[in-house]
């Protein structure tokens, strides 16, 4: 490469490098802008505007200076109020279950907990929120809609809690015995 290529490469550089700041430059003036406030109130508009302040008084009107500001996490709490959420949302959901526990947790015909999660981790590996590949059978027991729906479920049985999911499989084991499960029920 002759030393004129080079000289011309580093023109071409410097060029490109002044439109890339060109264009940074005009792009922060179109979002100052764009503030969204009225022409006659474009000085409280500047100042809300962050990094951007209008120069002193005497100096050129509507001259900006841009300043780099720290960067402040979370000034007005929102992380702390979502961290709050989700405690109450957790907590909120801890209490439901205990209640449905509570709802469902004798079963009925004397049908053992331990029968019935021999079934379940035959069935779905145990997991109450479990869709069959076929998409017809349903949760931790597989129930089919219209079998749920026959033990007094309703809706989606994957969508009930595990204690109701246990309860309703009792019964069916109860009225029906184990062969609504033909393979994991033996």
């Amino acid at each position: 490469m002759t030393e004129t290529d080079k000289i011309t490469g580093r023109a071409i550089a410097g060029a490109l490098l002044g439109l890339i700041v060109v264009a940074i430059i005009a792009g922060n003036l179109l979002i100052e802008r764009s503030t969204g406030a009225p022409a006659d109130d474009q000085r409280s508009a500047k100042a809300e505007s962050p990094g951007v302040q209008d120069r002193g008084a005497g100096e050129r009107p509507g001259a900006l200076e841009f300043r780099l500001r720290p960067l402040t996490v979370d000034p007005e709490g929102h992380l702390n109020r979502h961290r709050a959420l989700i405690a109450e949302t957790r907590a909120r959901r801890l209490a439901e279950k205990k209640r449905q526990s509570a709802r469902f947790s004798d079963l009925p015909g004397g049908v053992s907990l331990a029968t019935l999660n021999a079934i379940a981790g035959c069935e779905s590996g145990g997991d109450p929120r479990s869709v069959s590949s076929s998409g017809l059978y349903f949760g931790k027991y597989q129930f089919h809609t219209s079998t749920w729906a026959a033990v007094g479920g309703q809706g989606n049985p994957a969508e009930a809690s595990e204690a109701e999911q246990d309860y309703r499989a009792a019964l069916l084991y109860t009225r029906s015995g184990p062969g609504q499960w033909p393979v994991c029920g033996q």
